[in-house]
């Protein structure tokens, strides 16, 4: 006999999902049933949230969903951190949990692990919340999972099984087939797009993490249009290089100057979020007047209405826009914009943010192609105002959108799981690495040749910054780091301890030669 449990997993296999990550408990034994028997590979974290995160880090390197599975109540709770910064950030994420017994729900009469309205709390942080009551539901609630990632803005979604449901019998449930692909753009839409374009002389591109994905197309529409690229920090890593490339926040003064002067703004997968846009919250950022929007969700084009809204894939949007400007524009100074606002930027952000910057590139100079990983710290901060990575989809962190701390080792485990031959490397600071610490040992278990470098500066030093600029004396700002070296001997990592930036590059050579997970601590005055 083929339980739901069993059929499960049967599902998730042919949905193309090959890892999963989840800690084992009493509520989820009968999903682990089909598991060991399976070619899904099963990661453990040392927490539920780590287990959300690296489900995270592994759909943003891999672009495919990544897959947890919690227990019933705790588990499920301690995941929702994990869930609302994808949700933040459109990361596909499925969360398959266990849930009480059917006839004890709502109750209230104290069982292991009870909620008074799981489905109901869940359902607030998901794009969609389910419950599975009988086996037939199985097979149309994965494929509503996969339809929601590949048709809409991604998220987080969650699927809950009752106790007494998981062992129940399930023969011969088959995966449904579904129309995954976006619809294509309206037609009035890029026609009106197309005008619009032809009668700009200075059109500009944003570009955010929804275009991540369109690299060969948006390059195509930039040179057409000889127009400057400005990238968030989610979209790091397009027109790497490139004369039209500006890879800077639209938060600095110089980038919302080339926005003020462009006469046609063409913005491509970004939301217009307040920590792309004006993290500062100086209230400086005025949307253009003359704004294309191209977005797949028609919830966040409503939400920043434009001159035109196009529903669509960024990709397939970007690619008919191209194809209408052949031979139809001619020179709009593009190269000297851009470079005129890379330098004004770069000036902007001044001596000490440039020389954290700087550290960044140390790694991405050191391990070309390197999937670089972020928390909330100095350095990543810095570079998400000014950095030009390498590759599309390469640069990522929490310090933007929903800001989870911690965020960094968990999700450099999942990327480097998902892109096995990429060097990852996880940028974190003394306090963030201290909130998923544990994590380390899933690093050496699963031997993912993740490389932590801590930027240990003892405490949380942006926050002090902060308090002492609002005039607040600062207080709880300084926790005492641990003997980072010791911990991370003790989970069986190689170790180095660096005082000065300069030596980082060959440390990371070093590291990388390895093959296994190490740290490397680079103290900062």
């Amino acid at each position: 006999m083929t339980t739901i449990g069993e059929a499960l997993i049967d599902l998730l296999e042919a949905h193309g999902v090959d890892t999963v990550f989840g800690i084992p408990g009493v509520h989820t034994i009968e999903l682990y049933r089909g598991l060991a028997r399976s070619k899904i590979r099963h990661v453990t974290p040392r927490h539920e949230q780590g287990a959300g995160f690296m489900a995270d880090g592994y759909a943003r390197a891999s672009g495919r969903p990544g897959v947890a599975f919690v227990i019933t109540g705790p588990g499920l709770t301690n995941t929702i951190t994990a869930m609302a910064q994808a949700r933040a950030d459109s990361v596909p994420m499925l969360v398959i949990s266990g849930v009480n017994a059917r006839a004890t729900l709502g109750k209230g009469l104290g069982y292991l692990h009870e909620l008074p309205d799981q489905l109901g709390m869940m359902q607030k942080v998901a794009l969609s919340s389910r419950r599975v009551t009988e086996a037939a539901e199985l097979p149309e609630a994965i494929s509503e999972a996969f339809g929601i990632f590949a048709t809409r803005r991604p998220g987080p979604v969650h699927i809950e099984i009752p106790l007494d449901v998981m062992p129940l019998p399930a023969a011969s449930l088959k995966p449904l087939a579904r129309r995954a692909v976006p619809e294509l753009a309206d037609e009035a839409a890029i026609a009106e797009a197309s005008r619009l374009i032809r009668a700009a002389s200075r059109p500009l591109i944003l570009a955010g993490g929804g275009a991540k994905c369109a690299e060969a197309e948006l390059r195509v529409l930039a040179e057409a249009l000889d127009a400057p690229v400005a990238t968030t920090a989610n979209g790091r890593g397009l027109m790497h290089g490139h004369p039209l490339n500006v890879p800077a926040s639209p938060s600095l003064k110089a980038v919302r100057a080339l926005m003020a002067d462009a006469d046609l703004v063409i913005a491509a997968g970004t939301e217009f979020g307040p920590t792309d846009y004006d993290m500062y919250g100086d209230g400086g950022l005025v949307l253009p007047n003359n704004l294309i929007r191209i977005d797949i969700d028609a919830g966040q084009l409503a939400r920043r209405p434009a001159a035109v809204s196009v529903r669509s894939d960024a990709g397939a949007a970007l690619a008919r826009l191209a194809a209408a400007m052949v031979g139809g524009r001619g020179s709009s100074a593009g190269a000297a914009r851009a470079k005129a606002t890379r330098e004004a930027a770069w000036a902007e952000i001044g001596p000490a943010m440039q020389a954290q910057v700087r550290a960044v590139e140390t790694i991405r100079n050191a391990l070309p192609g390197a999937v670089i990983v972020g928390d909330s710290t100095q350095p990543v901060y810095a570079a998400n105002l000014y950095y030009d990575h390498d590759r599309p989809g390469g640069w990522f962190n929490a310090a933007t959108g929903y800001g989870a701390l911690g965020f960094g080792p968990p999700a450099a485990i999942g990327a480097a799981l998902a892109v096995p031959g990429a060097p990852v490397v996880c940028l974190s600071g003394d306090g963030g690495l201290q909130f998923t610490l544990p994590e380390l040992g899933a690093a050496f278990d699963a031997q993912t040749p993740v490389i932590f470098v801590v930027w240990n500066n003892r405490g949380y030093r942006e926050i002090e910054t902060s308090m002492l600029d609002a005039g607040v004396e600062p207080v709880g700002v300084s926790p005492v780091p641990p003997d980072f070296m010791l911990i991370a001997q003790a989970y069986g990592l190689a170790t180095q301890r660096l005082h000065d930036v300069g030596a980082l590059g060959g440390a990371l050579k070093k590291a990388r030669s390895t093959g296994k997970p190490c740290l490397i601590e680079l103290t900062v005055e």
